[in-house]
């Protein structure tokens, strides 16, 4: 390898449940809006393939002859399930018969190619977890049409993906480059729950049914719309469950693989030949790095720029990639995530399943008073049990003793202490959510892309929004918004008449309008928050004046306890990224034809 020095790109992304066709990107600290719209044809992942290719370019051009690293994340398969509907329509029919037939497929094709062992054994299906059989009638239509919009999603960034690689092949850094594909970040995910077309609903513990889903899709066109902008679905956690085959895990259960379990696929045409073979061997995320560095011959510095390095916990599998059969070098790996949890070490591991199921709406039964130590822990030895299906705890109470010792060594050496702990604010005190720490703001009438977490919490405290506002005749356009097309409030005109719309994820809005159109010239508008009953997603009462005069009011039924999106903004002015109510959403950004002099937003001490 040159000794020169390494070119780094990483793909400007955003956090998860991001809608793929309105993202709020950044490029280092700068926002990036996206070159196009959904309707011309925009994507993220297809954005990002050609940002990548782009790069590639360049860095082929300047400094052909320097080696560099690239680090390229798409937003599949997390939710939104996002994906032009040619895509999903190659998977019609494909899951008709349900997850648990199309489990037993998925499972006996594995063993065919070599994927699992022979003796993988089929795990059972959670008793918490409704069978296919169980879904009635006329909700499966809607629930197979989710899982043929994730398929397709997936099938789409594979797609990209390999666009990618084409370009690596063409500039002739084919050879000599290391491509480690790793195909998700954790298991495939049961947040979607009984399936839902706004995810953030169960996030913050909002209940709901299916037949409201259904009705709610129906307005905004029927089933072809999964997977559209105008909805951010995640499929039923029955096809997270058979997404992770033969496992019981998924997303959310660190205590069972399937959770915890990801495929990577490692090509280096220069040293490595094609091999169909698996490495058993079993290892995490963090070796990635570590295997890097040997492979380069790379050693981690103690120090830079004076300041101290903390330690690699990460082992190099570079031996395992040479070697199918060596023995595994990673010998101990803890993983908690929201007190589910477990321990590897050499070949056994324990689990404790923890508190919450991922896939069952509403708060655990005991949740206020659950400890760690009530948990039941099992005790599985993946050597002879690649599948976690026989627990041995019963046999083994010794071995399950020690390896619960080793958990709580390993958590409080790496700060997973209290176990848990993730739960106090998804779970308990949606108040204490990452937020902003100031009570005042004043913004410009030109302020767009503040993120939710930074911006005032408009949708669940009580608050005050003053407006200083020139209004042409007729006046139209968007005064703020917060959040996007999943789920937001928003404050905008309409032929001089004034709406406030509050949309609880899609299943239900909340429209409040002036009775009459406001006349031009200098207005004051003040648009006031407070609580009718002050409790986590209680109703909001919420009034509405200009100069001083009463103009609008009316009451939120149910309010958004924790955020509306993980991605998009606060916007004024106008609506960037996703259109918070449909009634503008063929004008975006519906900019304001008046001028905004200034904005002042204050929360209210609440009674």
């Amino acid at each position: 390898m040159s000794s020169s020095p390494i070119q780094i790109f990483t793909a400007a992304m955003p956090p998860g449940e991001a809608s793929q066709y309105e993202p709020n990107l950044v490029r280092n600290t700068t926002t990036v809006l996206p070159p196009k719209t959904a309707e011309e044809g925009y994507h993220l992942s297809e954005d990002i393939a050609e940002d990548a290719i782009t790069w590639l370019e360049t860095h082929r051009s300047l400094a052909p002859d320097q080696p560099f690293l690239m680090y390229w994340a798409s937003g599949a398969i997390h939710g939104p399930h996002h994906v032009p509907k040619e895509w999903a329509d190659r998977y019609a029919g494909t899951f008709d018969d349900g997850w648990d037939a199309y489990r037993e497929r998925v499972h006996a094709r594995a063993i065919e190619a070599g994927w699992i062992p022979a003796d993988a054994e089929l795990t059972e299906r959670h008793p918490d977890m409704p069978a296919w059989d169980d879904i009635p009638e006329d909700e499966r239509p809607f629930q197979r049409r989710l899982m043929e919009v994730a398929a397709g999603y997936a099938e789409h960034v594979d797609f990209q993906v390999g666009r990618l690689l084409d370009e690596i092949e063409r500039l002739g850094y084919d050879d000599n480059t290391i491509v480690m594909y790793m195909w998700g970040d954790n298991g495939s995910s049961g947040e979607g729950q009984n399936g839902t077309i706004s995810e953030l609903l169960a996030q913050n513990g909002i209940p709901s049914t299916i037949p409201q889903h259904i009705a709610a899709l129906d307005d905004l066109g029927g089933l072809d719309v999964l997977g559209s902008s105008l909805t951010d679905n995640q499929y039923h956690a029955g096809w997270a469950w058979a997404g992770s085959t033969p496992y019981k895990g998924m997303k959310l259960l660190a205590s069972h693989l399937g959770g915890t379990r990801n495929p990577l696929v490692v090509r280096w045409p220069a040293r490595l030949s094609p091999d169909q073979e698996p490495r058993t061997q079993f290892h995490h995320v963090i070796d990635v790095v570590p295997t890097i560095y040997e492979i380069l011959g790379i050693s981690l510095p103690e120090t830079v720029n004076g300041f101290h390095q903390d330690s690699i916990d990460g082992v190099s599998f570079a031996y395992s990639l040479a070697d199918p059969s060596a023995p595994g070098q990673r010998r101990t790996q803890y993983f908690e995530v929201m007190g589910s949890r477990s321990i590897y070490s050499d070949g056994w591991m324990a689990s404790a399943e923890g508190p919450r199921l991922p896939w069952v709406p509403g708060l655990p039964p005991g949740i206020k008073t659950w400890t760690p130590d009530q948990d039941r822990w099992e005790l599985y030895n993946l050597d002879e049990d690649w599948s976690q299906a026989r627990d041995l705890a019963v046999e083994h109470p010794e071995k399950l003793e020690q390896m619960k010792e080793l958990f709580t060594i390993e958590a409080a050496r790496n700060d997973v202490m209290p176990v848990g702990g993730g739960l106090w604010v998804a779970a308990l005190h949606p108040e204490y959510r990452l937020s902003t720490p100031y009570s005042k703001w004043e913004f410009s009438g030109t302020t767009t892309r503040i993120p939710e977490f930074c911006a005032p919490a408009l949708g669940n405290k009580p608050n005050v929004v003053s407006m200083d506002l020139t209004l042409p005749e007729r006046a139209n356009g968007v005064l703020y918004k917060l959040g996007g097309a999943g789920g937001g409030l928003t404050c905008y005109l309409d032929d001089g008449y004034l709406t406030y719309e509050y949309n609880l994820f899609l299943i239900h809005r909340t429209l409040i309008r002036s009775a009459e159109a406001l006349p031009a010239g200098d207005t004051t508008l003040e648009v006031r928050t407070t609580y009718v009953e002050p409790r986590p997603a209680g109703p909001l009462n919420i009034t509405i004046s200009g100069n001083g005069t009463l103009l609008a009011e009316g009451i939120v039924p149910v309010s958004a306890p924790l955020l509306f999106t993980a991605n998009d903004c606060l916007d004024i002015g106008r609506a960037l990224g996703g259109a918070v109510s449909l009634q503008y959403r063929d004008k975006m950004p519906n900019a304001f034809d008046g001028t905004i002099h200034g904005v002042r937003i204050a929360y209210l001490q609440s009674p």
